[in-house]
């Protein structure tokens, strides 16, 4: 791409910025940029130099050659005046010397023709002036010519338009399938433009060289960039390289199929002598062998049987000794192919030290059980020692509840309900009763619920006595609020005496 400087010119009309003279070496300033690798080397006094310039127009869009009575005072990337029609146009040296007179050999100029113009002399500001606001009437144009051709039915299409630098010419680049009678369209043309109109034909790959594009490669089309004459290319050139036939793929920005696919087809035709002829397919004991594809890298052939989709692999020589049994009438038993082992890439040390992966899943649902086992376990102490403090059944189960209307609170076991009838325990933990064996009598103080913490034994309801059967606890006596419970200690009796939870009378 071009550098943003060289659109400011100076006094004697170069651009600015690059200091080379408008000549960018990456090509970007000038499209179909040539490098000119004869520029250092001086002319002997005995030879004369070529007096034939290549001078470009719009940007690399299109290229002429002129003829100079003294082409050494131009140097690639001035700008020089040339003859026109009808006036004068305005373009950039881009290749001057021997090189050249390659380049008109191969495109088939004649030098001694007389349809080859003359420079006039280098330009001037006031002709790059007028060059310039020339070229800023080039969009309107074409948008306009475009509604011209729409509305007169012509199947084509305005590709480019350009303006000569003196704007007494304008030439119309078109595409299009068939003839087209464009006769009307060019008397509207004129009578709109006021100018004297030309019209060119392309082809859609010249079109997309002049629009120009970033290929499937990323880097910038060759058409536009490089690439001066246009070559055939078959899908037969795919299949040699072994490429699949798709079209969306194969197809460039023209929507015909790439340029680049003739450039390593000579490679690969070169590769593909080594292979046998005749060998699309071969003979053996347990049927005929296809031929599907060639590897010339590893120099391998594969063939499937019929009906079968598994590929074997073999090697050339293999091949030709099969093929030459073959022609004795003699079929082998197997085709012995080769193993294909894929090389394993090597890993490479790093510095940093990769954890993802490192922590299981199975350890973070462990926690999460734990952690709804230990709600629901707390959310059944809170339920029962609510019941309790109401004095609503103090023997009854503290995982069941009693009071229809009023539900566990299990879903919040670390959010405990306001009791304001429980008095104060100030002891820690370790002094709170443990529920003992079933044997033993079940000993519970009045108002305090059950350790539901403790993983102790849980009392068997069968074996031991029935907790309904006990006293009621005293409704107006509780235990004293700054001393806690005693684990031996039960609910008295009418004398004052203290009598154990679940005897008989």
């Amino acid at each position: 791409m071009g550098c943003g400087s060289c659109g400011s010119t100076k006094n004697g009309g170069l651009p600015t910025g690059c200091k080379d003279h408008g000549s960018c070496k990456s090509g970007g300033c000038n499209r179909l940029n040539v490098h000119d690798w004869l520029s250092l080397l001086p002319v002997s006094d005995f030879s004369k130099p070529f007096p034939f310039i290549e001078v470009t127009f719009n940007h690399g869009s299109r290229k002429e050659y002129f003829k100079s009575q003294n082409p050494l005072i131009f140097e690639k990337g001035d700008f020089i005046t040339v003859e026109g029609t009808g006036g004068f146009d305005v373009g950039v040296v881009s290749l001057t010397g021997e090189l050249v007179k390659l380049q008109m050999k191969k495109k088939g100029v004649n030098e001694k023709s007389d349809e080859i113009k003359r420079v006039l002399h280098p330009s001037t500001s006031s002709e790059i002036e007028k060059m310039e606001l020339s070229k800023k009437n080039e969009k309107e144009m074409m948008i306009h010519a475009r509604v011209i051709a729409r509305e007169l039915n012509l199947d084509m299409k305005i590709a480019e338009v350009e303006i000569q630098a003196d704007g007494k010419k304008a030439t119309f680049f078109y595409t299009a399938e068939d003839r087209v009678d464009f006769r009307e369209l060019i008397r509207r043309y004129a009578g709109d433009f006021k100018v004297k109109i030309e019209m060119k034909q392309i082809g859609i790959r010249q079109e997309a060289a002049k629009v120009g594009g970033i290929g499937s490669c990323g880097r910038e089309l060759c058409c536009s960039t490089w690439l001066n004459d246009f070559k055939s290319v078959s899908t037969t050139a795919a299949r040699y390289q072994n490429l699949s036939i798709n079209q969306t793929k194969l197809s460039g920005q023209c929507g015909r199929l790439k340029c680049c696919l003739n450039y390593e087809l000579d490679t690969y035709m070169d590769a593909l002598r080594v292979f046998p002829e005749n060998s699309d397919r071969i003979k053996m004991k347990a049927g005929i062998a296809f031929l599907q594809k060639k590897d010339i890298f590893k120099n391998l052939m594969w063939f499937s049987y019929e009906k079968s989709n598994t590929l074997y692999p073999l090697s050339i020589e293999r091949v030709n000794e099969i093929l030459e049994l073959n022609k004795k009438g003699i079929f082998p038993e197997e085709l012995l192919p080769v193993e294909v082992v894929k090389k394993s890439g090597v890993t490479e040390k790093n510095d940093f030290v990769d954890v993802v992966g490192q922590f299981s899943l199975k350890s973070l649902d462990k926690n999460s059980k734990k952690k709804k086992k230990a709600g629901n376990k707390s959310g059944e102490r809170e339920s029962g020692k609510e019941n309790i403090g109401n004095n609503t059944n103090p023997n009854a189960n503290a995982k069941t509840n009693p009071n229809p209307n009023q539900p566990n609170n299990k879903q919040g076991g670390n959010k405990k309900p306001n009791q304001p009838n429980r008095p104060q325990q100030n002891k820690p933990q370790e002094n709170r009763p443990k529920p003992q064996d079933s044997k033993a009598p079940n000993v519970q103080a009045v108002g305090q619920a059950p350790n539901a913490e403790n993983k102790g034994p849980k009392p068997n309801p069968n074996k031991g006595p029935n907790p309904n059967k006990g006293p009621k606890p005293n409704q107006q006596k509780g235990p004293r609020p700054n001393q806690g419970p005693r684990p031996n200690q039960g609910p008295k009796n009418e004398n004052g005496n203290s009598k154990p939870t679940g005897s008989s009378e």
